[in-house]
């Protein structure tokens, strides 16, 4: 915040499972956050499927000064449907559905051009798409080894909370390159606007 250190984000594959036969990874998402009156750690977890990238499980872990919040979804693609543990009932879905956390990974195959905006179906929880990405420029900057590159700054819209939310205006720097690594993120919180910014690397 500003030059204020808040915290610590993360973000990782932390291996492989199965859901309903289907072999799936497991994305992580996490954020730690403490400022004046606001202390907070989130922590996405993702179940999506190795050959097709979809989500079939999401979990939120949210603890918000002091007050707990977690959310558990299963996802049925096949039904077009899913169910949230602590709502009980099926609610529509997509054919193909991503969650938060998958969205970080989906991006990263993506083919993008400068100026352009993509619109997508895919986000699990229907009522809430499309999902928006506008490819708003080409900037340069450092990587943790010192190295300086081109990244592409999108300004991602993804579900209704967290960093990709409408309200969080975010912005998302990614490598231009095969790698689409994540070197930046620029949202608005509840305590104001958080740059969050590539520390460290560590390979699979």
């Amino acid at each position: 915040l500003g030059f204020l250190r808040l915290g610590t984000a993360w973000m990782s594959v932390n291996g492989l499972d199965s859901v309903r036969g289907h072999e799936s990874y497991v994305f992580e998402f996490g954020l730690e956050a403490s400022a004046p009156f606001y202390k907070a750690r989130n922590v996405l977890t993702s179940w999506t499927g190795t050959q097709d990238l979809i989500s079939r499980r999401f979990e939120q872990d949210l603890v918000e000064n002091g007050k707990p919040r977690p959310r558990h979804y299963e996802i049925f693609p096949d039904s077009q449907s899913f169910n949230q543990r602590e709502r009980p009932g099926a609610k529509p879905s997509v054919s193909d559905p991503l969650d938060d956390a998958a969205f970080f990974y989906f991006l990263r195959t993506l083919s993008l051009e400068v100026g352009k905006t993509y619109r997508y179906e895919r986000y699990f929880r229907k009522e809430l798409n499309p999902v928006t990405i506008k490819v708003v420029k080409r900037e340069k900057m450092e990587l943790p080894d010192g190295r300086e590159v081109n990244c592409l700054v999108l300004n991602p819209v993804v579900g209704d909370d967290g960093v990709f939310a409408p309200r969080a205006q975010a912005q998302l720097w990614i490598t231009e390159d095969e790698k689409r690594i994540p070197v930046q993120i620029r949202s608005k919180l509840p305590f104001g606007t958080v740059t969050l910014r590539l520390e460290s690397i560590v390979a699979g």
